[in-house]
């Protein structure tokens, strides 16, 4: 026959334990036990005098011993689940370096978090030390990319993985206290469990759980709370307020002591009526009804302190709400939560053992509510037991509770091995610059830490058990940047001009610190690369030496210390067809037009400066035409007189003397015309336009002049 399950709920006022049997898929009561305390060696749950709850745990145990004739070497038992503290935290990994490409690395992250979230607990002590809690569940609230929702994080492109995730830690102090009083007693813990677990395990099995109820286990020193919501247990919480307070309160009222005011709540309630003596000898019969009406100011701070522990951790009243415990059976209490809720009367009730589907009746089953939560300490503890187990991890020897299947990730955390530092770090990054822009070319990515579980290689959700050995190895950092700049750059097309009407097809040119380089060249930290896609004018003209590119500047002399630029003196360059500085950009299919530049001379200077060098006239001359000219300005280069066809060189200096222009006379054609002088004489006529003149009349473009002998 299998052994009876041993289950213990250490309480404020008593302990209670209890032998189950399991019977197929329901759970049968043996027997049970309970002891009252005697003295306050429990507050609030927690255990304050190790000693004395020992000596009260053994004497419950020798009483079960005795009566079933079975030797208890081990017990189930339950922290209360005030003591979980839950934190949520975040981790987040770059994706520019550091991809996400399989589950294990999720892993990874997801751990990270709960690291933190260790951490952060760990702030919240006075000597920062992580190891006074033990982690015992996590869940993931959500991923993100780039700080948004996203549903997974596997080859996903952005900047940045993060997950949010909320653990669960019970205080270590509240473990060891448990394990001395039971050793104290001669047990081992079996199983652990929490108390607001227990109770909903057997009250609200998981298909209900997605409806949004409270159970309070109210006991003696303190009421207990958990909430369940969307398939879960969402929150735990506790009010230092419970069953003693009203007792206490009775005991204020009809002055009487403490044990007897408890007694007389419990036959009121029970009964509906007690005769009590008070202090002073007074005899009197307590009602139910009077005992409601001089402790209701009692009940209902009772039930404020619920409610509002209710409404913090659920930020609004619950569908329903169930309440076991001894202290549940307080008067009006059901009443006075619906009332502070504003829920229905019907929605507010107590739950005793009978409600507990999984067990078989029978007339050892302990009645009422406040044997909910024992026997769902038995039962949780044998279908979903907590066990303590034992590893090693890189030769420490750390301890866990298995709430779940625990895994190497769990192991890590608990020895406080940080996951981030244990990825061997990327390569060496070169930072270089291309054409102006600051770009860092990454080194090979490190490799992910090596886990081992008992000498064999394993994955971070492996299962684990008692006694493993894990051993972790750091991740090998990768290898420095090195990339060509092809690889760089990749390849480039050619690009196509006309130059003077003929095709040419022009690569790009790829320069590093200055120098032309192929694409096999191998880039270093702090190389300047220059990618020419596009060629300048001048790039292409000096390329080809074509052209004299001096000639592009303007050509430049001093005129009567003006500075002037002579046109004719300077290259011309045109690109599609309007004129451009040899700094211009081309592009893909472009036209070039190179007009190259001529040797001036002080003709094209005047020309330019729009000085009128010479007047003429044109006349007729005994019916011969004749083009009469008169300089009208001087050119000199310091003495040197020039002629309009002396060439101007760079830089020169020169004065231009204008003249005022005067009228051409008649006796000026003569130094034009081919005429001999020496033959004007015995008698002749002078004729302007068939007109007697003289050789001082002023003539025209268009006269006709005349000399005839007679």
């Amino acid at each position: 026959m299998e052994s009876p399950i041993f289950a213990l709920d250490i309480g404020t006022r008593s302990v209670t334990g209890l032998l189950l049997e399991k019977q197929q898929d329901k759970f049968s009561v043996i027997d049970y036990c309970i002891k009252e305390h005697t003295e306050r060696s429990m507050r609030d749950g927690q255990i304050h005098n190790v000693v004395a709850v020992a000596d009260v745990i053994k004497e419950v145990k020798d009483t079960l011993e005795e009566r079933s004739g079975t030797v208890l070497t081990k017990a189930c038992v339950a922290a209360a689940g005030r003591a979980l503290k839950t934190i949520e935290a975040t981790a987040s990994i770059s994706l520019l370096q550091q991809p996400i490409t399989n589950d294990e690395k999720i892993k990874h992250l997801e751990l990270t978090a709960v690291q933190a979230a260790q951490m952060d607990l760990a702030g919240q002590e006075k000597d920062n030390d992580y190891t006074n809690y033990y982690c015992v569940g996590y869940s993931v609230l959500h991923y993100r990319l780039d700080k948004e929702l996203i549903g997974s994080l596997i080859e996903q492109s952005g900047e940045e993985a993060s997950v949010d995730i909320i653990a669960t830690f019970l205080p270590k102090v509240v473990v060891e206290s448990l394990l001395a009083a039971l050793a104290r007693a001669d047990l081992e813990m079996e199983a652990l469990t929490l108390e607001p677990i227990a109770a909903i395990h057997v009250l609200i099995p998981e298909s209900m759980r997605r409806l949004n109820v409270a159970l309070v286990d109210i006991g003696a020193g303190t009421s207990d709370i958990a909430i369940t919501d969307r398939g879960t247990v969402v929150a735990y919480g506790m009010v230092p307020v419970a069953g003693d307070e009203i007792t206490e309160a009775i005991s204020d009222h009809y002055l009487l002591d403490f044990p007897q005011a408890e007694a007389t709540k419990r036959r009121i309630v029970n009964e509906g009526q007690d005769k009590v003596a008070d202090i002073l000898g007074f005899e009197s019969t307590i009602y139910y009804d009077a005992l409601v009406a001089d402790i209701s100011v009692h009940v209902d701070r009772l039930a404020a302190a619920i409610s509002d522990e209710i409404l913090q951790l659920n930020a609004k009243s619950p569908r329903a709400i169930m309440l076991v415990g001894g202290g549940s059976l307080t008067p009006d209490l059901t009443s006075a939560l619906a009332n502070k809720l504003d829920l229905p009367a019907n929605r507010v009730a107590v739950r005793g053992s009978d409600a507990i589907q999984s067990l078989v009746k029978n007339e050892h089953i302990p009645q009422g509510p406040d044997f909910v939560t024992p026997i769902g300490i038995a039962i949780a503890a044998k279908q979903n037991p907590v066990h303590y187990v034992s590893v090693r991890v890189n030769k420490k020897m750390i301890r866990l509770f298995e709430m779940k299947q625990l895994t190497i990730g769990d192991c890590l955390i608990q020895a406080g091995i940080e996951l981030k530092k244990l990825y061997g770090k990327p390569g060496v990054a070169s930072i270089i610059n291309v054409n102006g822009t600051e770009i860092t070319v990454p080194g090979s990515f490190g490799t992910a830490p090596t886990i081992y579980l008992n000498n064999k290689e394993a994955s971070m959700d492996a299962p684990i058990k008692n006694r493993d050995d894990i051993s972790v190895i750091a991740g090998s950092p990768g290898a420095a940047a090195e990339v060509t700049l092809e690889e760089l750059i990749g390849e480039v097309p050619a690009m196509t001009i006309f130059y003077q009407g003929k095709a040419y097809q022009l690569q790009s040119s790829l320069y590093v610190n200055g120098q032309l380089r192929t694409k096999d060249y191998l880039i270093k930290d702090r190389d300047i690369i220059e990618w020419k896609k596009t060629q300048s004018i001048k790039d292409f003209l000096y390329s080809r030496s074509t052209e004299n590119l001096n000639s592009t500047k303007p050509f430049i002399c001093y005129v009567d210390n003006r500075k002037i630029s002579i046109d004719k003196g300077e290259t011309k360059v045109f690109l599609n067809g309007e004129n451009v500085t040899v700094e211009q950009k081309m592009q893909h299919n472009d036209r070039l037009e190179v007009k190259s530049a001529g040797n001036p001379t002080v003709q094209d200077l005047l020309q330019q400066l729009d000085i009128e060098y010479i007047r003429t006239i044109t006349v007729t001359f005994n019916d011969k035409r004749i083009v009469m000219k008169q300089i009208l300005v001087s050119v000199l280069r310091g003495v040197e007189q020039l002629e309009l066809e002396s060439p101007v060189k760079f830089n020169d200096t020169l004065k231009v003397k204008e003249k005022s222009p005067e009228p051409f006379i008649f006796q000026d054609i003569f130094r034009f015309a081919e005429f001999d002088i020496s033959m004007v004489n015995g008698n002749f006529k002078l004729y302007k336009n068939d007109q007697k003149t003289a050789f001082d009349a002023e003539i025209q473009t268009g006269d006709r002049l005349e000399i005839r002998w007679s």
